[in-house]
């Protein structure tokens, strides 16, 4: 078990401060890289600078507040929250395809992201007086998320949607959840996702989980297994229903992924080029502003969510494996924060921010180089988007009091 001191105020977590700091620096380079040749964009790069600038010293102070005091106000941070994601449905600026900005002033905030971290300590408030030991336990937690998740994938931000997901399973399964009960939450969405694409596999996969409920629930498994079956049936048939009420152009990027030379010059463009871009970068890459797909803007958009595409074609494998690195790094410090602090709360706080952290970024990089789908999620750090640079300081910060303040 870690030694933790009381308090010391010149006491800083470096193995989470340092490589934070690095990576928004290349974020900075890579942005003003990309919009070298932009005019309009030409201080993007100054702006997330200034934006990382800020979230350092917010990490600062947050790191000695004692962060055993969001048990006492996590209802409210809860609260407003929600209230901020209402107030953007009605007067939220669109952008994207997406209502999911509030405009106050020239500063636009987009309240989502910080929904992120909100909802860590939320659940990480419900769930650290105890591990989770019964389905019931389960549900009041799916509650409390579900308006948080509803709100947002109504705007609709499908992408932070997912993530909101990911963090919740990942803290449920830290704070007891048996992994079979994981899969059978999970199962109606995998039954809807496999019956678009094989009837043969889709009843395969219902025999699957007849059988782990059936194993996993002694003394009550004809029901259970009855209503898992049952269930799964329903979600196949949902999945129908719910792929009709996504947008269109998300349509696209969920079935274009798998062969985006359907449509080459439209959904499958983004792909396309950053394949491209990717592999032209080789192992040392064409070097700072030399890159052909990146200075002739061929991929729109890039100092967002396809920002890797980028470094991989100007700084090459070498180079994306060091922003790789640096993110295991991170993630490899929140896990032994989340491993050995003595406090159930902040072992649910680093945990969560290592879910958020971890599941972007395979998301993200999955997403440039053809491997997952293009949902319209955010490479921690590196992409452009002040509100969600800020957002994760936040949540860093306070993972960081965690040193300084145990029990």
């Amino acid at each position: 078990m870690m030694n933790f001191n009381r308090f010391n105020y010149f006491k800083l977590d470096w193995w989470l401060l340092s490589p934070t700091i690095i990576l928004i620096a290349i974020g900075s380079l890579v942005i003003f890289s990309i919009n070298y040749n932009n005019i309009n964009l030409t201080n993007y790069w100054w702006q997330h600078l200034v934006a990382g600038a800020v979230g350092v010293i917010v990490f600062l102070l947050l790191s000695r507040w004692n962060y055993q005091n969001l048990l006492s106000c996590h209802w409210l941070i809860y609260a407003l929250t929600n209230i901020s994601l209402l107030i953007v449905l009605w007067f939220g600026k669109i952008e994207s395809g997406a209502q999911s900005w509030l405009s106050i002033g020239n500063f636009n905030v987009q309240p989502s992201e910080f929904a992120k971290i909100s909802l860590i300590i939320t659940i990480g408030a419900l769930l650290h007086p105890k591990s989770v030991q019964t389905v019931t336990d389960i549900g009041k937690i799916l509650l409390v998320v579900f308006p948080t998740w509803f709100l947002i994938l109504i705007q609709p931000d499908l992408g932070t949607a997912i993530v909101l997901i990911a963090i919740t399973l990942g803290m449920l399964y830290w704070a007891g959840t048996p992994l079979s009960w994981l899969l059978l939450l999970c199962s109606p969405l995998i039954s809807a996702v496999i019956l678009a694409f094989s009837i043969p596999a889709w009843f395969a996969w219902i025999v699957i989980i007849g059988f782990v409920a059936w194993w996993h629930s002694p003394g009550v498994r004809f029901p259970v297994t009855i209503g898992a079956v049952i269930i799964n049936l329903v979600g196949g048939e949902l999945g129908k229903i719910a792929w009709n009420f996504l947008h269109p152009y998300q349509r696209q990027r969920l079935v274009l992924f798998l062969d985006p030379d359907q449509d080459p010059l439209g959904g499958g463009y983004h792909l396309i080029q950053s394949r491209i871009a990717i592999g032209a970068g080789q192992v040392w890459g064409k070097g700072f502003l030399h890159g052909s797909q990146t200075q002739l803007n061929f991929i729109p958009e890039q100092h967002t969510d396809f920002v890797f595409s980028a470094v991989g074609e100007e700084w090459g494998f070498v180079g994306s494996a060091i922003v790789i690195l640096l993110f295991l790094l991170l993630c490899s410090r929140l896990f032994f924060l989340a491993l050995n602090c003595r406090s159930n709360f902040g072992s649910l706080l680093a945990l969560g921010m290592m879910c958020l952290i971890l599941f972007q970024v395979f998301v993200n990089v999955g997403m440039t180089i053809g491997l997952a789908p293009v949902t319209g999620i955010p490479l921690p750090f590196l992409s452009y988007g002040r509100s969600a640079l800020l957002a994760y300081m936040v949540g860093l910060g306070l993972v960081a009091a965690i040193i300084n303040y145990e029990d």
